[in-house]
Order: structure tokens, then sequence, then C-alpha cells
């Protein structure tokens, strides 16, 4: 209770302050036990002997009668004589027998460890198993599986658990990510990017991050390749699997036998993740399989693979046989498509030999499949150049794009404008094109290496790029066509390798050469929508976001020569 309060007497004319008791007593018991050796407890007992003696007739010298203090009293004195130990006697209020802190019956483990007949009575065990007189065996099965079942359930209750307490601890960062709004933005021209968590894990030191991708079913999960880009320092790799439910921790991670340069999830069947790796091979991750942490499937010399790193990997959609299949694009200047192709039940999947579509003349470094056209595809080379290819022609290209100076990092079409497609490289620029045309439709000159660029999925005008000097770098040609809405500086000692948006919250993820991914909140004015006019409804959809690309392209293009007579 507070130690200030006052109140106003009348009769002196004043406040004057009271005393408040601070404790207040709720339940009184007085006990009545007393301990067996206390001079009180003999009294007790004395008087308790005299009073059933007098009651009995009989003078008080005579012996007392047997009682379960008395009794328990002479068998002490009997131990005491004869040199033996006291029972330890069980604590009836912290117990519990060795039963209830074992995962499994010890019993049954105890049960278990018979030792099985010997071997040269090898027909008269076959009778008693015939008989069902020995059963270790059935025993030892069910032992197994209700370990597996049991572990199994333990483990779900301590992911659940973790989960509970990281999102307590990071529970001022989850309110920013759910519910944080800048009033402050409405006011700026520039954006902002709030940072939210961190991932790292020890087991990947020393390793860059090569790769980012996002679940397209589970929103929360993204998976990180993690390699070197320097020929020196190539050893061993990793794929990992985050959640933003659990910062602290990888939710799956593969150790890999080289590098991971490159991966995909497929968008139907999230549990599986294509990796290329930069001695060449391809790999299929199954996140469903949780025995073990190694890859599913793996291409080998006698399945065929690249001979040199593979820097870009897509799935694509089941071919007619219903079994799944992803390119591959490598250094070795070709183009390949893996199949899982389903055999004889007792041999589960095998790989079939490795299609190679387009063969080049030069080193591939990216590549990207148009979103509405199945068979059209771009591929980045190191030359600079760019090469529009189709599924329908595999022996040629159908066109080439002078795009760059340097190495073609990454180039990716469109989500939402069929015509559209942007490209990044080494010599500090990013292009916007239309693939009807030869020359870019808009240039961006970031004064650093682009490592990569990604497209908003909210709007078709909007996109993002990271640099070597540590920079995020977002833009909307719907807002400004000539420079970035946001320019915030990340790192000033690490390199940004890669970049990608989040398919359904506002926040993006960004990868850097020391294997750090760190996610960013958009600002309101990076996502906002364009203003329209009084009593007039915004457009949205697909068809909005097409003619709101389409606008800025007509600007660009030269008009169309008119016929004369």
């Amino acid at each position: 209770a507070p130690d200030n309060i006052v109140r106003y007497s009348y009769k002196e004319r004043g406040y004057k302050p009271i005393t408040v008791d601070q404790l207040t007593v709720h339940f009184v018991l007085d006990g009545s036990l007393l301990h067996q050796d206390s001079e009180e407890a003999r009294r007790l007992r004395a008087k308790e002997g005299l009073t059933a003696a007098v009651e009995a007739g009989a003078q008080p010298e005579e012996e007392e009668p047997e009682t379960p203090v008395r009794a328990s009293r002479a068998a002490r004195q009997c131990r005491l004589q004869t040199g033996q130990k006291e029972p330890k006697l069980t604590n009836q209020f912290n117990f519990s027998e060795r039963a209830s802190q074992s995962l499994n019956n010890p019993l049954r483990e105890r049960s278990c460890q018979t030792e099985p007949p010997p071997r040269s009575n090898f027909s008269d065990t076959a009778n008693q198993v015939r008989e069902g007189s020995w059963t270790l065996g059935m025993w030892s099965l069910q032992l197994l599986v209700s370990q597996v079942d049991s572990l199994n359930k333990v483990s779900r209750a301590a992911q659940i658990l973790e989960r509970m307490v990281n999102q307590n601890i990071f529970d001022p960062i989850l309110q920013d990510f759910k519910y944080f709004e800048d009033p402050a933005d409405e006011g700026r021209q520039e954006g902002t990017l709030l940072p939210l968590w961190k991932f790292q894990f020890d087991k990947a030191k020393k390793l860059s991050v090569t790769a980012l991708c996002w679940n397209k079913k589970y929103p929360d999960l993204f998976a990180v390749g993690m390699g070197s880009y320097e020929f020196n320092r190539q050893s061993r790799g990793m794929l990992l699997f985050y959640s933003l439910k659990n910062p602290s921790h990888p939710e799956y991670f593969f150790p890999t036998w080289s590098g991971v340069l490159c991966l995909d999830v497929h968008e139907q069947r999230p549990h599986l993740a294509a990796a290329g790796l930069y001695d060449g091979s391809v790999a299929v991750f199954n996140l469903r399989d949780c025995g073990g942490q190694q890859a599913a499937y793996r291409s080998t010399a006698k399945t065929g693979k690249h001979t040199d790193p593979v820097w870009q990997v897509r799935w694509q959609n089941d071919d007619m046989d219903n079994n799944h299949n992803f390119y591959s694009v490598s250094s070795d200047g070709r183009v390949a498509c893996w199949t899982l192709v389903k055999v004889r039940a007792t041999d589960g999947h095998r790989w079939a030999q490795d299609k190679c579509f387009v063969a080049l003349l030069s080193c591939l470094t990216s590549f990207d499949f148009h979103k509405q056209i199945d068979f059209l595809f771009l591929v980045g080379s190191e030359k600079g150049n760019i090469y529009k290819c189709s599924k329908s022609y595999s022996g040629q290209y159908l066109d080439v794009y002078k795009a760059h100076v340097m190495a073609v990092d990454t180039v990716k079409w469109n989500r939402f404008h069929p015509k559209v497609f942007m490209s990044c490289s080494s010599d500090w620029t990013v292009k916007i094109w239309d693939h009807t045309i030869s020359s870019a439709m808009f240039t961006f000159d970031l004064r650093s290496a682009v490592g990569d660029v990604s497209w908003a999925p909210y709007s078709s005008t909007a996109f993002s790029a990271v640099t070597t000097d540590g920079r995020i770098h977002v833009f909307d040609l719907s807002i400004n066509k000539h420079q970035a809405l946001c320019q915030q500086q990340v790192t000033a000692k690490k390199h940004l390798t890669h970049v990608q948006f989040n398919p359904l919250h506002p926040i993006i993820i960004t990868g850097d050469d020391r294997g750090h991914v760190c996610c960013f909140k958009l600002s309101p004015n990076l996502r906002k929508q364009p203003k329209v006019k009084k009593h007039q409804e915004l457009p949205k959809g697909p068809e909005a976001e097409v003619a709101k690309m389409e606008r800025l392209l007509s600007l660009l293009r030269e008009p169309l020569p008119q016929a004369t007579s």
C-alpha cells in the first residue's frame, strides 16, 4: 500500500498523513506436529502413557502399551545396537521414480537386453519363433518405433516452445514489423528502410551469401545459399532455411560438398529446393526427409553434370509424364534440363541424363524464364550480352542484346508486363528493356558494382538493387524516373551480394559476403500508390500494373512512321 496517503481533518482543518498497515493476515493455522526427539515430545509421550495407565487401572511404572511411535522407536534402537544403517526415507514432496524420468519405459529396455539363443540351436530358435515364445525382434521393432514417435513429438513441442521464447525476446521488432508506420514519411520524398532481424549461423562462418529465395507457399520461410565467389577460397557450402518466427536458428540446414551458388524453391511443392554448386553439379534437397542432412538427388559424372560452376537454376512445370524438372545454366556455355524420372518402386527416383538445350560460345552467368510464355527465356553471359532463347529452338538463340560491358550478374522478367525485363552488371549499371527493342529503355548508374536486382511483387514499376559498397537502392519509376527513392547505407565494410522482396509482406532481405542476412521493412512512401482524381477509384490488379508500365514505355518509344500515298 502507498505510504503517502493523507486525509482531511475537520477538527484540525487540514490534511493529515495516516498510517496504513502493510500486512494483512488471511489465514492462520497452528500446527500440532512435534519432532519425535524433542523434549516436548518426550513429555507428551510420558503424559499419554500415564493417562493410558490410569484409565486401565494399572501402575504408571508398568510397560507402556504398543503404539506406532513406540514401535518405530524400538526398531530404531534395535538397528543402532546391531549396527544396521538407517533406511533412506523418500521425500514425498519432491520425488519422481525412474520410470517417469525416462522418455521410454526402463522396464521394457531391461527386458529387451536379453541375449538371443546361440547360433548352433538355430532349429530350436526357429520353432520358438513360430510358436511365439521368443519375441525379442518384435519388441525391439516396437521399441524403435515408439522412440521415433516420442522424439518427433518432443521435437515438435520444443520447436513451438523455442518460437514462443524468441517471439517474446524479439517482441519490439515484431511489433514494428506488424504495425509500425512512420507518420513523418508522408512529408518526405525519400524513403527509408527500418532494420528488423539479422540472421547468422555459427556453422556457416567465413561463407558468403550466394543465393536467396523466398518460399512461395509459406511467406515467412526463405532459403539461403552459402558459398564463395572467390576461386582461391573454395571448400564447402551450406543450404539454410530460416523462418521469421525464429530468427535465432535455421529451421533446416544441409551441409554441401561444394559451395552453393544458386537455388530455387519449387512453387507447387515447397518442400523441394534445387541448388547449383561450384563444382558443376546440381542437387535437389527434400525438406520432408528429416532423417538426414544430405541431398535427396545429386548429379554425378555418370548422370551428367556441368564442367564449370552452375550460376542459376529454375524449376519448371512438370512434363507430360508428370516428372519434376528444372533448368540450369553454367560457365561451360550450356543450358541443361534435369528431370526426376519415376521408375520401378524398388528403385525410387533416378536422374535423367541432362539435355542440353542451348550451347553458346560464351560463359553463361544468369537466366530467367518468362512469367506468362512458358517456352521463352533470357540468358546473360560473361561478355555482357543477353541472349533471348526458346525451348523450341535448342540449337540457336532468337535474339541478342548488347547489354553491358562486363558480366551480366542478374537478368529478370517483369512480374506483370510481358515485354519488360531488367538486367544488372558489375559495370555499375541497371538497365530496363523491352524485349522487342534492341536498346535499353532505362539506364541507372549506381556508382558501384551491382550484385543483384529484384522486382517488387506489389508494383510493376518498383524494384531494388544492392551494390558492393553496402547500399540498398529502391526505385519506383511511376514516381521518379531518374533516381532512386531510397539509397540507404547498410554496412560499410561488407559487400552486399543479393536482395529479395517478400511475396506478401512489405519487407526485403539482403545478404552479404560475411554470411549475414538482414531483413528491412519498407517505409510507406516506398510502396504508396499513385494519386487519382477525386471521386475516382484506384485501379487494381495485374491489368492496372501493366497499364502503369505501358504509360512509361510509351513516352520512350519512337513513334511509328506514318504511311504516305
